[in-house]
């Protein structure tokens, strides 16, 4: 684990979502984030969204991921 605490698949997750909206100003769907980070489930890249966002590392302003925002 990394001194935030989070696995290598979560880092790479939050490292995906963190690229997407510097290219793009939005966040990227959950298909986009397991392309990029090598998962084919989309449960699988929800689950680790949905950690990120109870430990704080981003937010979502609607119901879909693409609404997500990074936290400091």
């Amino acid at each position: 684990m990394n001194p935030a605490g989070l696995s290598p698949r979560q880092e790479a997750v939050l490292r995906a979502v963190r690229e997407w909206i510097a290219e793009h100003g939005e966040g990227p769907s959950v298909r986009v984030i397991g392309a990029r980070v090598g998962l084919p489930s989309t449960s699988s890249v929800a689950y680790l969204l949905g950690r990120l966002e109870v430990l704080g590392f981003i937010s979502r302003t609607g119901r879909r991921w693409q609404t997500c925002r990074l936290h400091p």
